[in-house]
């Protein structure tokens, strides 16, 4: 659904889009739709102005299972943006130190590198898919004879380690083998177009590149970052090759894959990989309510929480940070930070982060008409996944209006009376309900089951009112 120029992303399509997969939260769909027009409005602009216009970052207020990261993640999707959640807690988890906080900016770019390569080795499957059948051919077809060229001498030791061999001279071939050798290949590739050599076994050779990393470790900054012995050396290290015998759609697989590799510019990924990390990434920090200090009166994890937001507020407000393919500024990387805050409030994060998320949306928690929408609504919904997933066992399960209120009622009343996991409760409530029909369903073939409220009540009810069970089950 991604669109180059972004023309049709305007911000009531955009909540449309997420309308598909998120059940109400109407201020957040449009906080955040806005915040994506922006960076379409800021490509239109000056590039002296441009660069002065930072995003806007969205702090989401609301308990869990709102639907806080899906809202983010469908937005990254929406236009094919470098996309990473991180949970803020992970940052405090070892000593006062924790993990380094650039290092979410480093799993952006390699992100959005991957997504570049990916893009461009789909680009380039049919010249791949052609040099692929030229050498399954190969494979298929003897070659043209060789006779030795005598004792070998130093240097072509030498040129067999990097590839090159010439101890082996070919033969001249008469005019007639070299016509019934070029038919053959001729037919043979016919065939491997029409897919008759599909099942037919081939000894094909590939090549292996040489992984030779060496992690370093420790050090601000270092964090991931290594040396790879492979890269450095390049073409000096000989690539070692194996050979495997597979059927020849197999070989034609693995073949495509290693001539599409070659195809693509590794340098070109790269380059277009930062810039899109820079341009048009987005951060999801999730949990951001845990790092702030409980004002307990300083010491133990509350010393970490409050150097964790303060490592935060450099990356979070803009600046360059070092990744293994070079300098990636986070000026215009749109962050989008969650929390519930049940035990803290927005106020209570260090007075800087704080301005650093300009815009702020509360979520609200979900009620029983919301979650019955929720089973129902979203593309691909719950309800729709159990259905086809018992259908592939030929059982049929019926949905009824009633069954579905019912599982939401009572799922809303387990999230007043236990802790509100919102909507994540409705998957605890689903399987607790279908649990005998999925175990019995390939004995039970052909079966129709119609999931209204009395079906609901007497599976459900019981484990609901019996508190101790409840706390384990539901």
């Amino acid at each position: 659904m991604f669109v180059e120029d972004g023309s049709t992303l305007v911000p009531s399509a955009i909540v449309s889009y997420l309308d598909r997969y998120i059940v109400g939260q109407d201020k957040a769909k449009r906080a955040v739709a806005i915040a994506l027009r922006n960076r379409f409005r800021r490509r239109m602009l000056d590039p002296e102005l441009a660069k002065e216009v930072a995003p806007k970052n969205i702090l989401m207020v609301g308990p869990t299972g709102v639907g806080k990261t899906e809202i983010a993640r469908r937005l990254a999707e929406l236009v094919n943006a470098p996309f990473v959640k991180v949970e803020a807690t992970k940052f405090t988890e070892v000593g006062y130190v924790g993990r380094d906080v650039e290092s979410m900016v480093r799993d952006l770019v390699e992100t959005a590198i991957q997504m570049v390569k990916k893009r461009m080795l789909e680009d380039v499957q049919t010249p791949a898919m052609e040099r692929a059948r030229d050498r399954v051919v190969d494979f298929l077809v003897p070659g043209k004879k060789t006779r030795s060229g005598g004792m070998p001498t130093f240097m072509s030791v030498i040129k067999g380690m990097s590839g090159e061999d010439d101890s082996q001279e070919e033969e001249q071939e008469t005019p007639e083998e070299d016509r019934m050798r070029q038919s053959t290949r001729s037919k043979l590739l016919d065939l491997l177009a029409q897919g008759k050599l599909d099942d037919r076994e081939v000894e094909i050779e590939i090549q292996e590149s040489p992984q030779m990393g060496i992690p370093i470790m420790g050090g601000a900054g270092m964090d991931e970052m290594g040396i790879n012995l492979g890269e450095m050396l390049g073409g000096l290290m000989p690539k070692k090759k194996k050979r495997k015998t597979m059927k020849v759609k197999d070989a034609l697989r693995v073949l495509q894959n290693e001539e599409a590799e070659k195809l693509i510019d590794v340098e070109a990924a790269t380059r277009m990989g930062m810039e899109k990390a820079q341009e048009e990434g987005i951060i999801f920090v999730d949990e951001i309510d845990k790092i702030v200090s409980k004002g307990s009166g300083g010491g133990g994890h509350d010393v970490s929480r409050d150097g964790v937001q303060r490592d935060l507020l450099p990356v979070v407000e803009g600046c360059t940070v070092q990744t293994k393919h070079g300098q990636v500024s986070t000026d215009h990387v749109l962050f989008i930070a969650a929390g519930a805050f049940h035990q803290s409030k927005p106020s209570d994060l260090v007075p800087e982060l704080q301005g650093r998320f300009p815009i702020r949306v509360e979520l609200e928690a979900l009620d029983k008409a919301q979650l019955a929408r929720i089973l129902t609504e979203p593309k691909h919904s719950l309800i729709e996944q159990y259905e086809a997933l018992l259908k592939t066992e030929e059982v049929y399960l019926v949905f009824e209006d009633e069954g579905v209120r019912e599982i939401a009622s009572l799922a809303e009343r387990m999230n007043l009376e236990m802790e509100n996991i919102g909507a994540r409760r409705l998957h605890t409530m689903v399987e607790q309900l279908l649990e005998d029909i999925s175990f019995e369903a390939p004995e039970r073939k052909g079966e129709t089951f119609t999931v209204d409220g009395s079906f609901v009540k007497d599976r459900l009810e019981p484990l609901v009112k019996d508190s101790d069970v409840r706390r384990y089950l539901l």
